[in-house]
């Protein structure tokens, strides 16, 4: 790897290079009461005092009426929510192209069948109208839609509303990395507690809905089809969290407003950094309505491989996380798709900077450097 190089008197230093992701769970210091307590019960899983009290304090970020049921990742949340809407086997579920691949891994893991669709180019996001241009075909198998909060943005969730209200499909949210934004559980969601995200407890996360029956049966399936006895209802799987992995989400929670104003003050300095380069464009409110734990920017199109390459070599490391967009994985190459050309411009110009929640200016003040020589030479 190639690395900006700097002289001083004692002879030539090598910057380390700026990584792309640094994520930061709680410390053990932060964790360890809450360890204490798991000792002092000796209940270590199957909803124990911990994960019941990370459950509350979840819901309580949502209004009355809302319900949460943790689970032991998003994927899964996904999975065991479109099982538990008791949909027809083989059905399309429409899904944006732009997104990672968890979102149609979970589609096909419920026995359904994506069908990626194109995003606006300006919000990255999936929205009501480009349902409406399905091939009849589709739109007479089309058994429900998941859009997706790219990176953490929410989109027009009142449009996603009407949408379910006029047509009568089931919607549910992909709010993987949107648990600052997501304020709202009409509309079923599932938010992701992974390491990566803004706030996790290592492998994780939540589905959150008002739908009191979807929460009952997601539970159910989480636990091999139980339903307050030992007697198995349903076919089902386990991904329950553990007291453990509640234990890491409650010391989260404790320093979540802490955090969150950490991320926002990174957001607003790489903003400034980069304020006189019209040429990069940041997610609408990214940092200022909303926090998430990675940066991507929109830059020329079609130049996001050089100026990645560019980067590389001055030690700045960068990540393209959705790639080229979902659908071209060879895992869903038998997927249906439309007219993917908006999210064809997005992979080709759009870019993950370095982004953690204790960057230093110092580093900030470097890629923001090393974007404006990548620019000019690309």
């Amino acid at each position: 790897m190639l690395v900006h190089k700097a002289t001083t008197h004692a002879g030539p230093a090598v910057l380390a290079p700026v990584p792309v992701a640094r994520p930061r769970l709680p410390s053990a210091e932060a964790v360890f009461p809450y360890l204490q307590r798991i000792d002092a019960a000796r209940w270590y899983s199957n909803f124990g005092p911990l994960l019941v009290e990370f459950e509350a304090r979840l819901t309580a970020r949502f209004p009355d009426g809302a319900q949460v049921v943790t689970v032991s990742n998003a994927t899964q949340g996904l999975t065991l929510a479109l099982t538990a809407m008791d949909l027809p086997v083989g059905g399309y579920v429409a899904v944006p192209a732009w997104t990672f691949v968890a979102t149609a891994h979970a589609v096909i893991q419920a026995g359904l069948r994506p069908w990626f669709v194109d995003v606006d180019l300006d919000t990255w996001m999936m929205t009501p109208e480009a349902i409406a241009g399905l091939p009849p075909a589709v739109r007479d198998s089309l058994v429900a839609v998941i859009p997706v909060c790219a990176f953490g943005a929410l989109g027009d969730l009142a449009a996603w509303r009407r949408f379910r209200g006029e047509t009568g499909v089931p919607v549910l949210l992909d709010a993987a990395a949107a648990f600052d934004a997501l304020c709202d559980a009409d509309l079923p969601a599932v938010v992701s507690l992974q390491a990566t995200k803004a706030l996790g407890v290592g492998e994780g996360g939540f589905l959150v809905t008002n739908d009191a029956a979807l929460a009952s049966r997601v539970r159910s399936l989480t636990t091999f089809g139980f339903q307050g006895s030992r007697e198995s209802h349903v076919p089902a799987t386990n991904a329950k969290l553990s007291e453990y992995a509640a234990a890491v989400g409650l010391a989260a929670l404790d320093s979540w407003e802490v955090d969150r104003l950490q991320f926002a003050r990174v957001a607003q300095h790489l903003r400034i950094s980069l304020i006189g380069r019209p040429e990069v464009a940041f997610q609408s409110g990214w940092g200022s309505e909303w926090v998430t734990s990675v940066c991507n920017i929109q830059l020329p199109e079609g130049s996001a491989a050089a100026v990645a390459d560019f980067l590389l070599g001055e030690g700045v490391e960068t990540r393209r996380w959705w790639g080229q967009g979902c659908h071209v994985n060879p895992a869903f190459s038998d997927c249906g798709r439309g007219d993917l050309k908006h999210t064809d411009r997005l992979g080709d110009s759009v870019l993950g900077l370095p982004f953690a929640l204790d960057l230093g200016l110092s580093d900030i003040r470097r890629v923001a450097a090393a974007l404006t020589r990548a620019l000019a030479a690309v």
